[in-house]
C-alpha cells in the first residue's frame, strides 16, 4: 500500500474541541448520527443543522442536499428546510432499524432487526422492491447487524456483530462470502471484535470497524488482514467503541469512538498510522459522514 506523506505532530486548536495538525491545519465539517445530536457540525465546531431528534443510527447528506436518516423506528428523508420527502416505518414483528442508504436506482436500503431479520430495498413510494432474509446467528435484535451497504455487483455487505462475521448476500439471501473478525491474530472472540461498519474499497478490500475491540481492520477479499489500527498504536488510546468509519479520498481513515463521553469522538489516521485530526467536541458519533475539508467538499462518493 502506498503511504501518503503526512504530518508527525498533532496539536490542539481552540476550535470548540477540534484538534488539528500543527503545520497543516485540517478542519472538517461532518454529518453526525449519535446520542447527542443528529445533524451537521460545521468546521468551527458549531451546529450548522439539527434534525431536532437525537439517537439516529445511520445517515447521509445526499447529493441533492437532503438528509437521509435512520432512527430505530423509521427512516426519513428531509430537505435542509426540514420538509419530509420520504419515510419508511419499522414493520412488526421486528424491533429496530439499522441502515439507511440511498441507492443509484432511487431505492433506499434499510435493515430490520428482530424475529424476522431482513434487508429491504424500499422505493420512493414506500413499496418494498427487494426483500433479502438475513442470517445474523443470534436472536438478540439489537446485536444482529448495523450498517449494511449495497455493492456495485448488486449484492449486499452486512456486518453481523455476535456472529463475528461480515457476510456478502445475494438479493435472494444466499451468503456467498464471509469475513471472520474473530481471528486469533486479532485476539479471538475474547477481544469482542464485533463488526459494525463494513465498507468496500476501490481496491476490493473491505474496511471493518470492530466495536469493543477498538480496532479498524482492512481485509483482503479473502478475509486476510492487510492493514489495522488500534489503541496499541497510540499511547493515549484514542479509540473507545469503534462504530462508524469513513475512508477519505486521500487514503486517510476517520474512526468514531461511540462510548467517548469525554475526549476524542472522531479520529483521522493516515495509512502509516499518524493522527492528523481529532474532533473532541460534545457530540458522540454512532455513524458520521465527513462533508468538507478546509471549506472544500469531500470529492467523490463517500466510502462509509
Amino acid at each position: 500500500m502506498t503511504l501518503l506523506p503526512r504530518l508527525l505532530v498533532v496539536a490542539s486548536c481552540c476550535l470548540l474541541g477540534i484538534s488539528v495538525s500543527a503545520d497543516e491545519p485540517i478542519q472538517h465539517s461532518f454529518f453526525v448520527a449519535g446520542p447527542d445530536l443528529t445533524g451537521i457540525v460545521a468546521e468551527d465546531g458549531s451546529v450548522a443543522w439539527d434534525a431536532g431528534r437525537k439517537a439516529a443510527r445511520d445517515g447521509w447528506v445526499l447529493e441533492n442536499g437532503n438528509r437521509l436518516i435512520a432512527w430505530g423506528d423509521q427512516v426519513q428523508e428531509w430537505t435542509a428546510d426540514k420538509e419530509l420527502v420520504f419515510s419508511y416505518r419499522l414493520q412488526a414483528p421486528n424491533k429496530e432499524l439499522g441502515t439507511a442508504q440511498r441507492l443509484a436506482n432511487g431505492n433506499t436500503l434499510v435493515t430490520e432487526l428482530g424475529p424476522k431479520p431482513r434487508l429491504l430495498e424500499v422505493t420512493a413510494e414506500g413499496k418494498i422492491a427487494v426483500e433479502c432474509p438475513l442470517l445474523p446467528e443470534t436472536n438478540n435484535a439489537h446485536m444482529q447487524t448495523r450498517m449494511a451497504r449495497k455493492l456495485p455487483s448488486g449484492n449486499y455487505l452486512v456486518p453481523h456483530l455476535l456472529a463475528f462475521k461480515v457476510k456478502e448476500y445475494t438479493p435472494q439471501g444466499k451468503v456467498i462470502r464471509e469475513i471472520a473478525t474473530d481471528l486469533d491474530s486479532l485476539g479471538g472472540r475474547a477481544a469482542e471484535n464485533w463488526p459494525f461498519t463494513a465498507i468496500l474499497l476501490p481496491s476490493g478490500n473491505v474496511l471493518v470497524n470492530l466495536t469493543h475491540g477498538n480496532k479498524t481492520v482492512e481485509f483482503s477479499p479473502q478475509g486476510e488482514v492487510v492493514w489495522m489500527v488500534s489503541n496499541e498504536d497510540f499511547a493515549d488510546r484514542p479509540f473507545d467503541d469503534s462504530c462508524g468509519a469513513q475512508r477519505l479520498p486521500n487514503g486517510n481513515t476517520v474512526i468514531a469512538s461511540y462510548h467517548a463521553k469525554q475526549g476524542t469522538k472522531l479520529t483521522e489516521v493516515t495509512p502509516d498510522k499518524k493522527i492528523v485530526w481529532r474532533y473532541e467536541g460534545p457530540y458522540r458519533a454512532h455513524h458520521f459522514q465527513i462533508l468538507t475539508t478546509n471549506g472544500q467538499p469531500v470529492a467523490g462518493p463517500p466510502m462509509r
